[in-house]
């Protein structure tokens, strides 16, 4: 009887949130609620169901905090990434309305496009564009077919840095990522970067940030407490132990995936003495008077060992370290870690210094 009673309280819940769902997505525009959406589109689940072969296995190409992730192809023969949340991610319907609204505003060469979205059917979908490389990790890995060579991770990394500073600086309202790692870092057909997966973004309200406009008053501020999401191997320490996160967070993590484009081994192996951590290998190995290669000859991606000079080295390892302390406060901003990475690449690329996002 009980169990029967729950079931129609959620069967009931669910057709709420429906109901509440279709003022906002009618784009009547004398409705209050309808939503200032910037070219998403809504997409039935139905059409999502024929584009993805009814979510085939074969067209799934990804898994996340937020679901599943399978390349479609519409029926204007547009190809599109269709993120399905499953069931025990689901958020609830002001949340999922203000990440829609939001990231349909956040255009950006380094960030993943939002095309549309779903809630029909009781399902939460979000369509981006599709990118077509595949992430960064797989790539480091050797399985995406793409050989980066130094230079080119330079470029990737400055690539993310300058989308991760876009959504930290310019984006309204600032957008922390939560789980910035090489998987969710997009290589498309020219190698450039794009930040993608935003699953566990916080969105940081004008309340949360504050009228300030000093960068640590900005920090303190923004911080939001909640349970501990993320990735194993690009957790924030300080957020581990308080949780709290800021954007501090996602230095944090980027400064992991720092070390990922430098030796293109995995942020931690399991062992028979527990977890091994590459951030933890590295500080042991370091070597500050060794001027060639900082003491990590042998730790360095050896397909790119010959490329890196050491005044880039060098430099690229003191600005990951800083990306890595301990206390959030003691990180550069993401801005600042971009500027950093665009003038080692100017030495180490022969190419000109862009302080732009």
């Amino acid at each position: 009887m009980w169990s029967a009673l729950a079931r129609h309280g959620s069967k009931q819940r669910r057709k709420h949130e429906e109901i509440a769902f279709v003022p906002w997505y009618s784009g009547n525009k004398g409705d209050a609620t309808a939503p200032q959406l910037n070219g998403a589109r809504y997409f039935t689940f139905e059409e999502l169901k024929k584009c993805t072969d009814n979510f085939s296995e074969d067209n799934k190409i990804g898994v996340g905090g937020y679901g599943k992730v399978y390349k479609g192809r519409c029926t204007n023969g547009v190809v599109v990434a269709v993120r399905r949340a499953t069931k025990g991610s689901f958020r609830s319907t002001k949340e999922f309305q203000s990440e829609i609204e939001v990231l349909s505003r956040v255009h950006h060469k380094n960030i993943v496009s939002l095309i549309g979205f779903c809630a029909d059917q009781g399902e939460q979908v979000l369509v981006y564009e599709y990118i077509s490389k595949g992430s960064l990790r797989d790539n480091l890995a050797g399985k995406g077919g793409m050989f980066l060579d130094w230079k080119k991770r330079l470029q990737i990394a400055l690539d993310s840095a300058r989308g991760l500073a876009f959504l930290h600086e310019l984006a309204s309202p600032p957008i922390i990522h939560r789980d910035v790692k090489s998987l969710n870092i997009l290589l498309d057909e020219n190698l450039n970067a794009k930040v993608a997966n935003f699953g566990l973004s916080k969105l940081v309200s004008e309340k949360e940030k504050g009228h300030v406009s000093s960068e640590v008053d900005r920090f303190l501020l923004s911080r939001v407490q909640s349970a501990v999401k993320g990735t194993i191997g690009y957790l924030d320490p300080e957020y581990f132990k308080t949780q709290l996160f800021s954007e501090k967070s996602d230095v944090y993590s980027f400064g992991v995936v720092m070390l990922e484009l430098l030796t293109a081994r995995p942020p931690f192996e399991a062992g028979n003495d527990g977890y091994t951590f590459l951030f933890e290998e590295v500080k042991r190995v370091i070597d500050e008077n060794n001027q060639e290669y900082y003491g990590l000859r042998d730790i360095i991606d050896p397909k790119i060992v010959n490329q890196v000079t050491n005044i880039g080295l060098t430099k690229f390892v003191q600005l990951t370290l800083q990306c890595l302390k301990e206390s959030g406060s003691d990180r550069p901003s993401m801005y600042e870690i971009m500027k950093e990475i665009d003038i080692i690449l100017q030495h180490d690329g022969n190419t000109r210094v862009n302080n732009k996002f």
